[in-house]
């Protein structure tokens, strides 16, 4: 009788179900790892711009209070809500361990199912589950129920604790107020693993029971084969067996292999040594044969199957499906194994290939993130001691917590820990700078009392009449205002508005003194004018220099003119009265010549060499002139390095003027006096 050869050795990978080809592959790729704890961004403060008054009474906009304030926007910030709620979890005692191999086949949960619901509604979801559901196919929506949960959870906290900091507690001394919901969670947590263990357990035994039951099965078997029972009885017996074998569970994992094998081996020994009919015989093995090529085709069919990891689920049922199958007419045999086998192959292949390639993936994540890890580190040991280093240095954190949201799981006994440095980073660079904002407000406080000292002192000067002296000061505390820094930002508009108004009082009174003072200067400008008209038409030689200092008077009368026409006008007064004075002087030499020459007429007259006698004495005075005026232009050089050179110098360039001119009149009397002497010569030689 032909049977199917029982001694054919099979591939580990086609026999052995899937849990014995996963244990070779990441078993948590298969699946979303545990989420883990998103590292929190603190508040951060924004950079106090630079309060500054200016001299014309202006002052920049209020600074904002750094210890309140956020400087990223809700858009810019990195949400590690998923991870901070599975760690809060875990923490909470509600880590459910390892899966089973049964829930590992369970489709994972929907977390968009639970995103919106309250921590009640959750719970009582829970509960129902536990009441309806069994426990053995409740981990994936356990799991995901309890993210949802602890996400809302951690949302109202981080709330409650911003409200008591805004009503001016400690951080350190914030403690969330109870939630019944979340209590309720925990215990309805303990009820679900008490009932889980309680199955596993129980599957256990369960699994030995059906362990004994198969081995049982499998000595029937063999005494069948001894069995002298009738034909139709002993096949009847036969289908009872294997129809027993496929209604028994599971059996130990540890087991399943050789169980098979060894049931296998019995099965073909039946078929090979007890005489049945042929036909009866040749029927059976045209319905197994059937069968399996059913499974062929089905088998084949899973390289369609878009997803790697559930085509090598169903691989793994098909192969059970094709234990539990008989044998086959032998001539069918080889070729029919060897089409199930390559089928297997292909999806075994693509199995590991995605596996190979994940593990890869996240061993790259894992260098990545490290990478990160050390780059947040780097910020913290940086010495940072101003707002705008430290803003800067939080800008540079988001990019990394940024960057890091973009990259993908690492290897799962590296994943949390990886996340935990990363976190401890984040917190400690967050603590640093709440601890510098923390010295900034006191600087503020200090800031405050020294603005307010300012304020007080601007306000005793505000209804002062000294101008100048007051304008000084008030400039002077301007540019104090500049200098101190930021104050709260509470009391920032209120204590600038303070400081303006003292300075405004003052400077719109004055404002309005000197208005008056421009419409005098005006009238003074153009009673100058007229005066300097009136100059130019006088004639100076008939009022001589009493003419002159009459309008010197007349012109110190009017007061100031407006600053913008001081100079101009001034420069035509001076010019004026030069002109006058060198008119004046001009006339003055002309009638000390006149006088000279009646003398020199009297001198001819009397005779007796009065004549060369004058003009030696004027030859004399001529040489000591220019000497004097020699040595006060050498004088000029020693004086420009002593103090009050200016001074000095225009007093001896004026005298030097002086001379020069008596020294050009004297000069001018030496040449009459030759023109004297040399006509008496000529009338002597007559």
């Amino acid at each position: 009788m032909a049977t199917e050869n029982s001694n054919l050795p099979a591939p580990e990978e086609q026999v052995g179900n899937a849990d014995d080809v996963l244990s070779t592959a990441p078993a948590a790729a298969e699946e979303p790892q545990p989420r883990v704890k998103r590292p929190r961004l603190a508040a951060e403060p924004v950079d106090a711009a630079a309060q500054a008054a200016d001299p014309a009474r202006t002052e920049a906009s209020p600074v904002a209070e750094a210890e309140t304030s956020v400087r990223t926007s809700d858009a810019a910030a990195v949400d590690f809500a998923d991870e901070e709620a599975a760690l809060a979890a875990q923490n909470d005692g509600l880590d459910l361990g390892e899966e089973t191999p049964e829930e590992a086949e369970q489709a994972a949960a929907a977390g968009d199912t639970y995103a919106g619901r309250s921590g009640e509604e959750l719970v009582a979801l829970f509960a129902r589950m536990l009441d309806r559901e069994p426990v053995q196919s409740l981990r994936r929506e356990a799991e995901a129920l309890k993210i949802a949960f602890y996400k809302q959870r951690r949302a109202a906290v981080d709330a409650e604790r911003r409200a008591f900091i805004e009503n001016g507690g400690a951080e350190a001394d914030f403690v969330p107020a109870t939630d019944t919901a979340e209590l309720r969670l925990k215990d309805l947590f303990r009820e679900y693993r008490r009932r889980r263990d309680e199955y596993i357990a129980n599957l256990d035994a369960e699994k030995e029971a059906n362990l004994e039951v198969k081995l049982r099965i499998i000595e029937e078997l063999k005494e069948l084969v001894d069995s002298d029972e009738t034909l139709n009885h002993t096949f009847t017996k036969f289908r009872e067996l294997q129809s027993r074998w496929k209604e028994t569970g599971l059996v130990p994992q540890a087991r399943v292999k050789d169980l098979w094998e060894t049931y296998n081996l019995h099965v073909e020994n039946f078929y090979n040594f007890i005489k049945i009919n042929k036909e009866l015989r040749d029927l059976d093995l045209k319905k197994n044969y059937e069968q399996k090529l059913a499974l062929c085709e089905q088998a084949e069919a899973l390289v369609l199957e878009p997803s790697v990891v559930e085509a090598f689920r169903k691989l793994q049922k098909l192969h059970d499906e094709w234990r539990e199958t008989g044998p086959v007419p032998n001539e069918y045999k080889e070729a029919l194994w060897e089409r199930f086998k390559t089928a297997s192959s292909r999806i075994n292949k693509a199995h590991q290939e995605y596996f190979e390639g994940l593990k890869a993936e996240q061993t790259r994540n894992l260098e990545l993130k490290t990478g990160l890890c050390a780059a947040a580190e780097e910020l913290i040991s940086r010495p940072l001691v101003s707002r705008k280093e430290w803003n800067r240095a939080s800008d540079r954190l988001l990019e990394i917590q940024k960057t890091w949201k973009t990259i993908g799981f690492a290897p799962k006994k590296d994943n949390n820990r990886i996340y935990e440095r990363f976190r401890a980073a984040c917190d400690r660079f967050f603590e640093a700078k709440r601890d510098f904002y923390s010295g900034v407000k006191g600087e503020m406080e200090h800031n405050l009392q020294l603005k307010t000292e300012l304020c007080e002192a601007a306000e005793s000067l505000s209804g002062s009449e000294e101008w100048k002296k007051t304008t000084d000061e008030l400039i002077a505390l301007q540019a104090r205002w500049k200098e101190i820094g930021a104050v709260p930002r509470r009391y920032s508009d209120q204590i600038w508005k303070r400081f303006r108004a003292a300075c405004d009082a003052f400077f719109e009174r004055k404002a309005a003194h000197f208005a008056d003072v421009d419409s005098e200067q005006s009238e003074n400008l153009r009673r100058k004018l007229a005066l300097l008209d009136e100059m130019a038409a006088a004639d100076i030689k008939t009022g001589g220099f009493d003419a002159i200092r009459e309008f010197q008077r007349r012109w110190g009368e009017i007061g100031f003119v407006p600053i913008k026409q001081k100079e101009s006008v001034q420069k035509r007064y001076k010019a004026a009265v030069d002109a006058m004075f060198d008119t004046l002087r001009g006339s003055e030499r002309e009638r000390s010549m006149g006088r000279f020459r009646e003398r020199v007429s009297s001198m001819r007259a009397a005779g007796g060499g009065r004549l060369r006698t004058e003009r030696d004495r004027l030859y004399n005075k001529v040489r000591q002139m220019e000497q004097d005026i020699a040595l006060l232009e050498n004088n000029i050089g020693f004086f420009a390095r002593s103090k009050n050179a200016d001074a000095l110098v225009a007093d001896v360039k004026a005298k030097i003027e002086r001379q020069k001119e008596e020294l050009q009149a004297t000069i001018e009397k030496v040449k009459l006096l030759d023109r004297e002497a040399a006509e008496e010569n000529k009338n002597d030689n007559k």
